[in-house]
Protein backbone atom coordinates (compact mmCIF):
# COMPACT_ATOMS: atom_id res chain seq x y z
CA UNK A 1 0.00 0.00 0.00
CA UNK A 2 1.95 3.12 -1.53
CA UNK A 3 -0.85 5.88 -1.21
CA UNK A 4 -3.94 6.47 0.66
CA UNK A 5 -6.71 8.28 -0.39
CA UNK A 6 -8.62 9.96 2.69
CA UNK A 7 -11.80 11.61 2.13
CA UNK A 8 -12.76 14.19 4.86
CA UNK A 9 -14.62 17.06 5.90
CA UNK A 10 -14.07 20.80 4.80
CA UNK A 11 -15.17 21.20 8.69
CA UNK A 12 -13.23 21.04 11.92
CA UNK A 13 -16.54 19.61 12.85
CA UNK A 14 -18.41 19.96 16.49
CA UNK A 15 -16.04 17.97 18.45
CA UNK A 16 -11.86 18.71 18.72
CA UNK A 17 -12.00 14.81 18.51
CA UNK A 18 -12.30 14.91 14.72
CA UNK A 19 -9.30 17.40 14.12
CA UNK A 20 -7.49 15.28 16.44
CA UNK A 21 -7.97 11.94 14.47
CA UNK A 22 -7.21 13.55 11.24
CA UNK A 23 -3.81 14.48 12.62
CA UNK A 24 -3.17 11.17 13.75
CA UNK A 25 -4.01 9.70 10.67
CA UNK A 26 -1.68 12.45 8.58
CA UNK A 27 0.95 11.21 11.27
CA UNK A 28 0.45 7.41 10.83
CA UNK A 29 0.34 7.34 7.02
CA UNK A 30 3.35 9.78 7.09
CA UNK A 31 4.83 7.39 9.46
CA UNK A 32 4.52 4.33 7.44
CA UNK A 33 5.99 6.07 4.68
CA UNK A 34 2.20 5.90 2.91
CA UNK A 35 1.45 8.99 0.99
CA UNK A 36 -1.45 10.73 1.23
CA UNK A 37 -4.33 11.93 -1.39
CA UNK A 38 -6.76 13.87 -0.63
CA UNK A 39 -9.22 16.77 -2.34
CA UNK A 40 -6.55 19.63 -2.20
CA UNK A 41 -8.16 21.62 0.66
CA UNK A 42 -6.57 24.02 3.79
CA UNK A 43 -9.47 24.34 5.42
CA UNK A 44 -11.28 21.73 8.07
CA UNK A 45 -10.39 17.85 8.80
CA UNK A 46 -8.91 18.39 5.25
CA UNK A 47 -6.30 20.95 6.22
CA UNK A 48 -5.61 19.26 9.43
CA UNK A 49 -4.55 16.14 7.63
CA UNK A 50 -2.67 18.03 5.08
CA UNK A 51 -0.49 19.60 7.85
CA UNK A 52 0.13 17.04 10.02
CA UNK A 53 1.27 14.61 7.01
CA UNK A 54 3.43 17.19 5.77
CA UNK A 55 4.82 18.08 9.43
CA UNK A 56 5.66 14.58 9.59
CA UNK A 57 8.08 14.63 6.56
CA UNK A 58 5.17 13.11 4.37
CA UNK A 59 4.33 13.23 0.80
CA UNK A 60 0.64 15.02 -0.03
CA UNK A 61 -0.58 15.02 -3.09
CA UNK A 62 -4.18 17.40 -3.50
CA UNK A 63 -6.37 16.94 -6.07
CA UNK A 64 -8.70 19.72 -6.79
CA UNK A 65 -10.99 21.78 -9.13
CA UNK A 66 -10.09 25.15 -10.14
CA UNK A 67 -13.45 26.30 -8.76
CA UNK A 68 -12.17 25.75 -5.45
CA UNK A 69 -8.65 27.16 -6.08
CA UNK A 70 -10.03 30.54 -7.22
CA UNK A 71 -11.89 30.50 -3.52
CA UNK A 72 -8.77 30.27 -2.22
CA UNK A 73 -9.48 26.84 -0.51
CA UNK A 74 -6.33 24.99 -1.63
CA UNK A 75 -3.61 24.02 0.97
CA UNK A 76 -0.73 26.14 -0.55
CA UNK A 77 2.20 24.19 1.03
CA UNK A 78 1.66 20.23 -0.98
CA UNK A 79 4.25 18.31 -1.65
CA UNK A 80 1.94 18.20 -5.32
CA UNK A 81 -1.38 19.81 -5.83
CA UNK A 82 -3.02 18.98 -9.16
CA UNK A 83 -5.62 21.20 -10.51
CA UNK A 84 -8.78 19.96 -12.39
CA UNK A 85 -11.19 21.25 -14.75
CA UNK A 86 -14.49 20.10 -12.74
CA UNK A 87 -16.12 18.64 -9.44
CA UNK A 88 -16.07 15.17 -11.45
CA UNK A 89 -12.57 15.11 -12.07
CA UNK A 90 -10.97 14.80 -8.97
CA UNK A 91 -12.71 11.62 -7.66
CA UNK A 92 -11.31 9.91 -10.94
CA UNK A 93 -7.85 10.87 -10.47
CA UNK A 94 -7.77 10.18 -7.39
CA UNK A 95 -9.22 7.01 -7.31
CA UNK A 96 -6.53 6.41 -9.93
CA UNK A 97 -3.75 7.48 -7.90
CA UNK A 98 -4.80 5.66 -4.38
CA UNK A 99 -4.17 2.01 -3.21
CA UNK A 100 -7.02 2.28 -0.83
CA UNK A 101 -8.95 4.85 0.82
CA UNK A 102 -10.39 5.81 3.99
CA UNK A 103 -13.04 7.96 5.35
CA UNK A 104 -12.78 10.40 8.31
CA UNK A 105 -15.68 11.89 9.75
CA UNK A 106 -17.47 14.55 6.71
CA UNK A 107 -20.70 15.37 5.19
CA UNK A 108 -21.96 14.83 1.83
CA UNK A 109 -18.95 15.47 0.25
CA UNK A 110 -17.37 12.84 2.21
CA UNK A 111 -20.05 10.30 1.75
CA UNK A 112 -20.70 10.86 -2.05
CA UNK A 113 -16.40 10.07 -2.59
CA UNK A 114 -17.19 6.62 0.02
CA UNK A 115 -19.77 5.34 -1.99
CA UNK A 116 -18.40 5.85 -5.12
CA UNK A 117 -15.54 4.39 -5.00
CA UNK A 118 -17.43 1.82 -2.96
CA UNK A 119 -20.14 1.08 -5.82
CA UNK A 120 -17.11 0.49 -8.05
CA UNK A 121 -15.76 -2.18 -5.96
CA UNK A 122 -18.69 -3.45 -6.15
CA UNK A 123 -18.67 -3.73 -9.64
CA UNK A 124 -15.79 -4.48 -10.32
CA UNK A 125 -14.03 -1.59 -11.88
CA UNK A 126 -11.23 -2.00 -9.00
CA UNK A 127 -10.23 -4.11 -6.14
CA UNK A 128 -8.76 -1.81 -3.37
CA UNK A 129 -9.60 -1.59 0.09
CA UNK A 130 -11.88 0.94 2.04
CA UNK A 131 -12.26 1.66 5.52
CA UNK A 132 -14.13 4.20 7.75
CA UNK A 133 -12.06 5.66 10.89
CA UNK A 134 -14.96 5.81 13.18
CA UNK A 135 -13.66 8.69 15.83
CA UNK A 136 -16.09 8.94 18.32
CA UNK A 137 -18.64 6.39 16.81
CA UNK A 138 -19.52 8.93 13.88
CA UNK A 139 -20.62 6.34 11.69
CA UNK A 140 -22.10 4.36 13.51
CA UNK A 141 -25.60 4.73 11.84
CA UNK A 142 -23.67 4.23 8.87
CA UNK A 143 -22.85 0.84 9.56
CA UNK A 144 -25.92 0.07 11.54
CA UNK A 145 -28.01 0.84 8.11
CA UNK A 146 -24.99 -0.97 5.59
CA UNK A 147 -25.91 -4.12 7.97
CA UNK A 148 -29.23 -3.44 7.45
CA UNK A 149 -29.32 -2.96 4.08
CA UNK A 150 -27.04 -6.60 4.16
CA UNK A 151 -30.15 -8.29 6.10
CA UNK A 152 -32.37 -6.92 3.41
CA UNK A 153 -30.41 -8.54 0.45
CA UNK A 154 -30.03 -5.34 -1.08
CA UNK A 155 -25.84 -5.97 -0.40
CA UNK A 156 -24.38 -9.19 -0.16
CA UNK A 157 -22.45 -10.02 3.34
CA UNK A 158 -19.46 -10.21 0.97
CA UNK A 159 -19.76 -6.79 -0.69
CA UNK A 160 -20.47 -5.65 3.27
CA UNK A 161 -17.17 -6.98 4.34
CA UNK A 162 -15.33 -4.95 1.91
CA UNK A 163 -15.72 -1.67 4.02
CA UNK A 164 -13.89 -2.19 6.95
CA UNK A 165 -14.53 0.01 10.39
CA UNK A 166 -12.32 0.74 13.27
CA UNK A 167 -11.85 3.53 15.89
CA UNK A 168 -8.23 2.73 16.15
CA UNK A 169 -5.96 3.27 14.00
CA UNK A 170 -3.55 0.75 13.47
CA UNK A 171 -5.75 -2.38 13.13
CA UNK A 172 -7.46 -0.10 10.03
CA UNK A 173 -4.36 0.63 8.45
CA UNK A 174 -3.16 -3.05 9.05
CA UNK A 175 -6.88 -4.50 7.49
CA UNK A 176 -6.20 -2.61 4.33
CA UNK A 177 -2.98 -3.56 3.86
CA UNK A 178 -3.85 -6.88 4.21
CA UNK A 179 -7.53 -6.54 2.31
CA UNK A 180 -8.59 -9.42 -0.20
CA UNK A 181 -11.36 -8.47 -2.93
CA UNK A 182 -14.30 -10.86 -2.63
CA UNK A 183 -14.38 -12.51 -5.43
CA UNK A 184 -18.57 -12.42 -6.38
CA UNK A 185 -21.05 -11.22 -8.43
CA UNK A 186 -22.31 -7.88 -7.58
CA UNK A 187 -26.09 -8.95 -8.27
CA UNK A 188 -27.58 -11.94 -6.02
CA UNK A 189 -31.20 -12.93 -6.75
CA UNK A 190 -33.70 -13.60 -2.66
CA UNK A 191 -32.24 -17.21 -2.20
CA UNK A 192 -28.84 -15.57 -1.18
CA UNK A 193 -27.88 -14.67 1.89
Amino acid sequence: MRRVCVFSGSSPGADLAYGTAARELGQRLADRGIELVYGGAGVGLMGALADATLEEGGHVIGVIPQSLVDHEIAHPGLSDLRVVDSMHEPKALMAELADAFVALPGGLGTLEELFEVYTWNQLGLHAKPLGLFNVRGYFDGLVRFLDHATEERFVTRAHRAMLLVSDDLDPLLDGLAGWQAPAQPKWIDRAQS
